[in-house]
């Protein structure tokens, strides 16, 4: 029994001594210590206020007497301490009331208000007729009865001037009326005139905007080697510089002739003096050369002095050149492949062979050729040329011969006689001849004789012969807007216009082209811009020279009057 006594007593103990310690806790640790004794909330004592923690303290005290433990450490009774929370306090202090507050806002108002202002107003009224009865007293019966009876008159009138070709051809001109006759550019290349070619020939393309020219000689001396030049400009392009081509081909012997294609704007053909005749094709600066004939048996053995594009008879849109040279040939060709002009009909004049209507010169002996110098198509017949002659006779010629021609050099076609008519003779070469695009028996030539003769293709005499220098006369050209002008150039350096219709015996302006006097080779009338007039000359210079209303502006009566000319003098 013993160490159940003793070991009860140590029981005891222990637990008298975590009394005591709850007790120190619970006087130190505040009411936060006596809420964790007591088993209360800490909020729970505060409301509870004093009685409620002596209730606690009493209640305590009661249970440990009750357990009748006596021993050295003696519960002690103290009065309870209260700590209020100072937290929820604390918390309600801190609380600050701040505000953010813009400064007032500044307005105004302001208006705008015309101070003058006006209306305005038109009213048409309605217009009174004077002396028009209203419709509903017109007479219709009367009217009608009038217009039945005027009827069969109006329309045979109509059907009249229907029929009527008053004013065929006539064409309204819009542009302003020029007066006078104006240089418009003057067109050169430094190196050919620094080496002193002539202008040889000039032509305009087919729109009308570019103008091109050969450069070579027309004095005595062979010029075969002669380094030359094929020259165009382009008038409508901007910034046109007079003395830099657009383009610029380098040929190896001089151009005698051009003729730029009749639709392909930027292909042109050109005659050497070494006998080639040569195609380029302008767009092309690079490489330009499209087409040549080479140095064959067929090729001419003298210069070409005119080249001429014509369409084919069963391909209207193909062409073939046509070449003319003092050879005495007349030759075409057609490019066939790449870079080769190819013989495809051929006609030579033979003097033995030349019509005997009219009375020439002996030829010389053992002299067999003869040379043509120029050609024209006329604009009726594709198949009727007029040619020039070193003998300064023209010739009728036709593209339909069948005669084949005396000639002694072989040739890879067939040559034929073309010759069919001979007129009488200037009084020296032939260096242009030109077919009428208004008549179709009527053609121009001129010589070195100065004259320029008007012939019928009916008739051998000149219908009328004017001298127009007193040296060469290089180039003739009817207009191809008027049917009474054409134009001639001359040695003495000027350009003469003659209107026919004014007078039959002076020219109606006369241009000077060159202040010195050098001759003027070569004319052209631009069949798109009408107004415009290019001629070439021997200082190597091109003018373009813009023609007066007068020279573009056919008359009502022209055409007749032009045929009345003809008639009267072929009688």
């Amino acid at each position: 029994m013993a160490p159940t006594a003793s070991h009860a007593r140590s029981s005891a103990l222990k637990a008298q001594g975590r009394r005591s310690r709850r007790s120190a806790t619970a006087r130190g640790g505040g009411g936060g210590a006596v809420a964790m004794a007591t088993g209360a909330q800490p909020w729970q004592l505060c409301s509870a206020g004093s009685a409620g923690a002596a209730a606690l303290a009493t209640s305590g005290a009661a249970s440990a007497e009750g357990l009748g433990r006596p021993g050295q450490l003696q519960d002690e009774t103290l009065g309870v301490a209260s700590v209020p929370s100072q937290w929820r306090g604390v918390q309600g202090t801190r609380g600050e009331t701040k505000s953010c507050q813009t400064a007032s806002i500044a307005t105004a108002e302001a208006c705008a208000q015309t101070r003058k202002h006006a209306d305005a107003e038109v009213q048409t009224e309605a217009p009174v007729p004077a002396g028009v009865l209203p419709a509903s007293q017109h007479d219709s019966p009367g009217l009608a009865a009038f217009l039945r009876r005027v009827e069969a008159m109006v329309i045979r009138e109509l059907n009249k001037n229907w029929q009527s070709h008053a004013f065929d051809g006539f064409e309204v001109n819009w542009t302003e009326q020029q007066q006078t006759v104006t240089c418009l550019h003057t067109l050169g290349y430094p190196p050919a005139q620094g080496q002193g070619l002539h202008v040889t020939s000039v032509s305009w393309n087919t729109t009308g905007s570019v103008v091109a020219c050969a450069y070579g000689r027309l004095d005595d001396g062979d010029w075969s080697t002669l380094r030359s030049f094929v020259c165009a400009w382009n008038l409508d392009r901007r910034g046109l510089n007079p003395r830099q081509p657009s383009v610029v081909v380098e040929v190896p012997s001089a151009v005698m002739s051009l003729a730029f294609h009749p639709t392909q704007p930027s292909h042109i053909a050109g005659g050497l003096y070494s006998g080639e005749v040569l195609v380029w094709d302008m767009s092309r600066p690079e490489d330009p050369l499209l087409w040549r004939t080479g140095l064959t048996d067929d090729t001419h053995t003298d210069p070409v002095y005119q080249v001429v594009w014509l369409p084919e008879r069963r391909h209207g849109h193909r062409f073939h050149v046509l070449s003319v040279a003092t050879d005495g040939k007349v030759l075409l060709w057609q490019a066939v492949g790449t870079a080769q002009l190819q013989l495809t009909q051929g006609f030579a004049l033979a003097v033995q062979q030349l019509p005997r209507n009219t009375k020439l010169r002996k030829p010389h002996r053992g002299e067999t050729e003869v040379g043509a110098t120029a050609v024209s198509f006329s604009s009726f017949d594709p198949s009727l040329f007029v040619l020039g002659t070193e003998g300064g006779f023209p010739l009728k010629c036709s593209l339909a011969a069948e005669e084949a021609a005396l000639t002694r050099r072989p040739a890879s076609v067939p040559l034929r006689a073309p010759a069919q008519f001979t007129f009488s003779p200037h009084g020296g070469p032939v260096y242009s001849v030109s077919c009428s695009p208004f008549h179709r028996n009527l053609f121009l030539s001129a010589g070195t004789d100065g004259h320029v003769h008007l012939y019928s293709m009916l008739q051998a005499q000149p219908l009328t012969s004017l001298q127009l220098s007193h040296k060469y006369l290089f180039a003739v050209r009817w207009s191809p807007v008027r049917p009474l002008v054409f134009a001639a150039a001359s040695g003495e350096g000027d350009v003469q216009l003659f209107d026919l219709q004014k007078s039959s015996q002076k020219p109606t302006v006369l241009i000077k082209q060159t202040q010195d006097e050098s001759p003027v080779y070569c004319l052209e009338f631009n069949r798109q811009q009408t107004q415009l007039l290019a001629a070439g000359d021997a200082r190597g210079t091109v003018k373009v020279w813009q023609l007066s209303t007068e020279f573009t502006e056919q008359g009502p009566r022209e055409t007749e009057d032009l045929d009345q000319l003809a008639a009267e003098v072929a009688i």
